[in-house]
């Protein structure tokens, strides 16, 4: 396993990292047992980067990774989760105000049978973009309360998370320089969406850590392709169904092209996937441990065509 530099944290964490929305059975069904399995084979194959929220199976993905986590000894994994967006009952919430981002951080530590986060996100800010104070209350109040216990010593480095990289961005420059430490992006860096690049010079003038999540683009780079409520629209998922197809045709899986794809770029510090099959966890590992074939992925990215960085809303 390769380990990366994340910006100016001082943290080197694993090319290929651990997603844990998966333990909240956010894709599918899934079995605890199993699922602590998959962690326990994220951590043997080398994987020290963990991720999870409290919004992932509303609660249950940071409940399920604490019982993990409580078997492993801390200084074998550095851990990431979020503030802002979270669920009950089924029913999504939003709350980017600092009184709540405080006490979340508090809540989650309980979950996780941890004393100390390592990184702590503001999740999704796009969503507080069509709140009442737009995405400035990020900046004035969200973020503000999570340095509070950086400086406590609670937590130890501040990020933000967004499938937009535009918002990412403006909340970088509308904070005080050094307050945002990392960033977490998805479904942009990927055989169809390669648009982070075009914002890695901001990223690195900043000294800000780049994760990119997905290298699947949330199952549409996959032969099974997207579930149900994947927001891609439908040309997109066409083209990608169709470049799985011919990488089956050729007999390597579309998703280990897309895995080592992802990871091979070295100014990306991390790369996370999800999975609670510890089978499906120590493939990933494998894959990522070899280069890609950079013919097929020309050939790939040639079939998506002119369906290259079509993106979508969050929802």
């Amino acid at each position: 396993m390769e380990y990366r530099k994340l910006g100016k944290t001082g943290l080197k964490i694993s090319n290929l990292s651990f997603g844990a929305s998966s333990l909240g059975s956010v894709f599918h069904d899934t079995r605890e047992k199993e699922s602590l399995e998959a962690v326990f084979a994220a951590i043997d194959g080398g994987i020290n980067f963990i991720d999870v929220s409290p919004y992932y199976g509303h609660y249950k993905a940071e409940t399920v990774l604490g019982k993990a986590l409580r078997q492993i000894p801390r200084d074998k994994y550095i851990l990431s989760t979020k503030v802002g967006r979270y669920g009950k009952d089924g029913v999504n919430t939003w709350d980017y105000s600092g009184k709540r981002a405080t006490e979340s951080v508090y809540e989650s530590m309980e979950r996780l049978g941890i004393d100390y986060i390592d990184i702590i996100n503001v999740h999704d800010i796009e969503f507080q973009a069509a709140l009442p104070g737009g995405l400035q209350k990020v900046c004035d109040e969200t973020l503000p309360a999570l340095v509070a216990l950086k400086e406590k010593g609670i937590v130890g480095h501040v990020g933000i998370t967004d499938l937009q990289l535009k918002n990412l961005k403006w909340v970088i420059e509308h904070c005080p320089e050094g307050t945002v430490e990392s960033v977490l992006n998805f479904c942009h860096y990927c055989l169809n969406d390669d648009e982070l690049l075009d914002y890695l010079p901001f990223f690195e003038k900043h000294d800000i850590g780049v994760i990119n999540a997905s290298p699947l683009s949330m199952g549409l780079l996959s032969l099974r392709g997207v579930p149900d409520w994947h927001p891609a629209p439908k040309p997109l998922v066409e083209a990608c169904a169709e470049a799985a197809r011919w990488c089956n045709s050729q007999g390597y899986p579309i998703e280990k092209l897309a895995v080592q794809f992802s990871v091979a770029n070295p100014r990306i510090a991390g790369n996370l996937f999800s999975s609670a099959n510890p089978e499906n966890v120590r493939r990933n590992i494998e894959w990522a441990n070899t280069p890609a074939d950079p013919e097929m992925v020309a050939h790939v990215r040639q079939i998506i065509g002119n369906q290259q960085r079509v993106t979508w809303c969050n929802s």
